[in-house]
């Protein structure tokens, strides 16, 4: 098995770098394609284009908010404290299978608290590994990175979906009247959705193991065109009494105990739970970052090694929005999903969610935003055929991460990180991607069988 795997990785990695457009050029694709079948069902092209126009807006909080997990992250861990955990862990792999094996499983369990941390962590830990261990392929090891956000990460605390339905501040009115609040016992705390994850895990490190080739085919950072840089140590000395400032820890001292002090307050007041909003998430790395750091000076110069690593998110995330709109607007969206559902019963009904809730993400990259567009009429249906409703939440949630297995959408922060194309790393998420679809789709089938439903209490 070793041996076909990693042959078919290579082959895939091969077909990939050579075939798959750039990230961006996919991005303009998708407009182009979900524009023609927005009037192909009949909506107007001046109105279409309009639709995309007024969304490509929609996401700039989003947008500004990745961006700030992105260099807020990328401080934090290239601090001297953190950094030298993770070199520290990627002193544990010995070979370049290991590595793979090793990466994928930490950017599995870290996705599974927060997908955010496990994209720039996992990129990090990649590097690091690829650069210590003898014969590791860069390409096989970054696309472990990003195992955590395509296959497991919203099976855990990660999950927008199961998050949103938990809770009734956030819960749209139009949904509670359908579904009542679902707590989260009844999605992320299900047996069969651990051990739904707990499967997932081991295949896909699995799979990361076997499909990593041999040393002698091995491609590392240099023969990819990316020069290891570890973060820089000497922020020199002030030159002038201007720069004073810059280099003193009192103003550090100040501000991050005034933040500490609203993130206390906040915690009190909304419970810990609170920290996993991405505002609150970004802050608190923020004023992290500041105290790892210690003098302005030497955080200043991270966030600005970080800064090339946002360009692919800047200039995607607005498009990807325009299609949303688009989407949701003529109606596509809804009309997909009611072609699923007319041809569902009971026991195939998690299946088709499945396949419909993977093809939507392929142009609606967004977990949060994707479900408030399918839950209406999913869980409309699911009740009508007497489905568990926690049971089609874990399923949407399993289903969903599979498009970003072959999605650059999601692959950016770490590609920015990793100095890499998503040609690059595409051939082996491919591959994952063709085991886990089966996979998923059998699980979320069978393990259906083992639940009741539960009526909804709405009110």
């Amino acid at each position: 098995m070793s041996s076909s795997l990693a042959t078919l990785g290579l082959r895939l990695s091969d077909w990939f770098e050579r075939w798959f457009p750039d990230a961006f050029a996919l991005a303009l694709v998708a407009v182009g394609v979900v524009f023609a079948a927005c009037v192909a069902i009949g909506s107007p092209v001046v109105q279409t284009a309009q639709w995309f126009g007024a969304g490509f807006w929609d996401l700039v909080a989003f947008t500004m908010q990745m961006t700030m997990i992105i260099v807020t992250g990328y401080a934090v861990a290239t601090s001297p404290p953190v950094y030298a955990v993770i070199r520290r862990m990627a002193a544990i792999p010995k070979d370049g299978r290991g590595a793979a094996a090793f990466v994928g499983l930490f950017s599995m369990l870290s996705s599974l608290l927060s997908w955010s941390f496990s994209l720039i962590f996992s990129g990090l830990l990649a590097r690091e590994v690829t650069h210590r261990v003898r014969g590791a392929d860069y390409r096989a090891v970054g696309a472990a990175a990003y195992l955590g956000v395509g296959s497991v990460w919203a099976l855990g605390l990660s999950s927008s979906a199961a998050l949103i339905m938990a809770a009734p501040a956030s819960l749209p009115q139009s949904i509670r009247q359908i579904s009542g609040v679902i707590p989260l016992g009844e999605t992320l705390g299900l047996w069969q959705s651990l051990l739904m994850a707990a499967v997932l895990l081991l295949v896909s490190m699995a799979i990361s193991y076997y499909s990593a080739p041999a040393p002698t085919q091995a491609r590392g950072m240099s023969e990819m065109g990316v020069t290891y840089q570890p973060p820089a140590r000497d922020i020199g000395r002030p030159e002038r009494p201007g720069e004073w400032l810059e280099y003193s820890p009192i103003l550090t001292v100040v501000v991050s105990g005034m933040g500490i002090a609203y993130l206390i307050r906040e915690v009190a007041m909304l419970g810990p739970g609170i920290l996993l909003e991405l505002n609150h998430y970004v802050f608190a790395f923020l004023i992290v970052g500041l105290l790892l750091h210690w003098r302005p000076k030497s955080f200043v110069v991270a966030i600005g090694a970080a800064v090339p690593s946002v360009a692919g998110v800047l200039v995607q995330y607005p498009l990807y929005a325009g299609i949303v709109k688009m989407m949701t607007e003529s109606g596509l969206a809804r009309e997909l999903a009611h072609f699923f559902v007319a041809v569902s019963n009971q026991h195939t009904f998690p299946v088709l969610v499945g396949i419909y809730s993977a093809a939507l993400g392929l142009f609606v990259p967004s977990a949060g935003g994707k479900w408030l567009i399918e839950a209406p009429y999913l869980l409309e249906a699911a009740k009508s055929l007497e489905v568990h409703l926690g049971w089609v939440v874990q399923t949407y949630n399993a289903t969903e991460a599979l498009a970003n297995l072959i999605h650059p959408f999601w692959m950016l922060p770490l590609l920015g990180i990793l100095g890499l194309k998503a040609r690059d790393i595409v051939g082996y998420s491919t591959l994952q991607f063709v085991i886990h679809v089966p996979l998923v789709l059998f699980l979320v089938w069978i393990l259906n069988y083992t639940l009741a439903y539960v009526a909804p209490v709405v009110p």
